[in-house]
């Protein structure tokens, strides 16, 4: 796959832009804050619907603009197809598919596939359990469209139920307040009856999403280490783990830096790295078993897990109205990632974190290329102002890998940041749009 023509209107710093592209390595060069980056979020926004960038779509629309636009020519084997984004601060954004009638945004997915690499991805390894779950997220909806819809039910009932839990917690302190002979046991049974309601709710949608998040881990793991293993000398193995909550693998304390545990109890995937032992030479008990010990919810079903579900939302319902929040369920699991027996997240070195990140998006890049049934439907790569953060030999293994890709978009600030072996076509950003020619930035520009 890759992308011919690229449109923005009233996106970022753009009033309107108008790019071709070819297949191949296509790199812009401009100055730092000249839109660079604009360019290549918005189609990844085709491809996610989300920005890497920013949470909420206000600064995505130009200033004084009402909207946004993004719309792009793809073409896929023998097919072609136009994609378009209509951004909407404070109302549902739009899509249009061939200049069709206007559809839901989420109708976009699945149709435009690509894997962008940022300097934000550092986060991966040292951020918070939110950055990793929304990076599970975004390649699941890649991969199985239908499961936006997922992520969207278990949202809506996760916040009715934490509403519910608030309003719950706030009557117990009035009451607490009040004294004894105010309490309302009819109130307390009507709370409980409702609670369960919305836990079958919650727990039938958690269910498929902790599932599909599940086998995504397990396809993920032995092209994690094989893409850490490209990018380095490969003598640590890069692991994934994921830890649910609902097996008590993630605290339940409020905080989005929940910790691992320190037992593995709560081990649901271990992503062992294509059966290489650790560089110590010990081997992992855990490492070969997808049960992490004996436990967790590997070979479960949708209906299996469920069911745990329903069980740990019993269990911690008393700690849930006296905090007033869900406790348990997806939205609180985490990935843990691993070199050797360490924690990525505050044991790797500088350059171990990059590559660990790389490695992630790399592994993405691999996972969708397995899932490929359509000749001509290879993702296309994006990176964004990734060179100029690594050193000369990673710069080398990195730039080596991607380049046999259909179609590669890089951003840089000057050209002695892309290493020989990318070569392929400049394009210079200017303020406010694109130069035709296929120039290097000038001398004055540089550095």
């Amino acid at each position: 796959m890759y992308v011919e023509r690229l449109s923005l209107t009233d996106f970022r710093s753009y009033t309107q832009a108008d790019l071709e592209l070819s297949p191949g390595v296509t790199v812009l060069v401009g100055q730092n804050g000249v839109g660079k980056t604009n360019i290549v979020e918005a189609l990844g926004m085709l491809s996610t619907l989300g920005s890497h960038r920013v949470s909420s779509d206000a600064p995505l629309v130009r200033f004084g603009a009402d909207r946004a636009l993004v719309r792009a020519g793809f073409v896929r084997g023998a097919q072609r197809s136009t994609l378009e984004l209509e951004i909407n601060p404070g109302r549902a954004n739009r899509g249009r598919i061939n200049r069709g009638s206007p559809l839901r945004a989420r109708d976009l997915l699945g149709i435009a596939r690509t894997v962008l690499f940022a300097p934000e991805d550092l986060a991966l390894v040292k951020g918070d359990p939110s950055a990793r779950r929304k990076f599970l997220d975004e390649l699941l909806t890649v991969l199985l469209p239908h499961l936006a819809g997922t992520r969207a039910d278990y949202d809506r009932v996760l916040k009715q139920r934490n509403a519910l839990l608030k309003s719950a917690r706030a009557s117990r302190f009035s009451r607490r307040s009040s004294g004894p002979d105010s309490r309302d046991s009819s109130g307390g049974a009507t709370v409980e009856s409702t609670l369960d309601v919305w836990d079958t709710h919650l727990a039938q949608a958690g269910a498929r999403l902790l599932a599909a998040r599940l086998t995504l881990v397990d396809r993920l793991g032995p092209h994690l280490d094989a893409a850490y293993a490209q990018l380095t000398d490969g003598s640590k193995v890069a692991r994934a783990v994921y830890r649910s909550s609902i097996e008590g693998a993630v605290p339940d304390d409020d905080s989005e830096a929940a910790g691992a545990p320190e037992e593995a109890d709560g081990v649901v995937r271990g992503d062992a790295a294509a059966g290489r032992e650790p560089a110590d030479g010990t081997a992992d008990d855990d490492a070969g078993s997808p049960l992490g010990g004996g436990r967790g919810l590997a070979g479960l079903g949708v209906a299996e897990i469920g069911e745990r579900f329903l069980a740990a939302l019993a269990e911690a319902r008393p700690r849930e109205l006296e905090r007033g929040l869900t406790l348990v369920g997806p939205h609180r699991d985490d990935l843990e990632l691993l070199l050797g027996d360490a924690p990525a997240k505050g044991f790797a070195s500088h350059g171990e974190t990059w590559s660990f990140a790389l490695a992630l998006r790399l592994a993405s890049y691999y996972v969708m290329l397995d899932d490929s049934s359509v000749a001509g439907d290879e993702p296309i790569l994006i990176l964004d102002d990734v060179f100029a953060e690594l050193d000369a030999t990673r710069r080398a293994r990195l730039a080596a890998i991607v380049a046999k890709a259909e179609q590669v978009l890089v951003t840089a600030a000057v050209d002695a940041d892309i290493p020989p072996e990318l070569g392929g076509r400049r394009v210079r950003v200017v303020p406010g749009g694109v130069d035709d020619a296929d120039a290097p930035l000038p001398e004055s520009d540089r550095g």
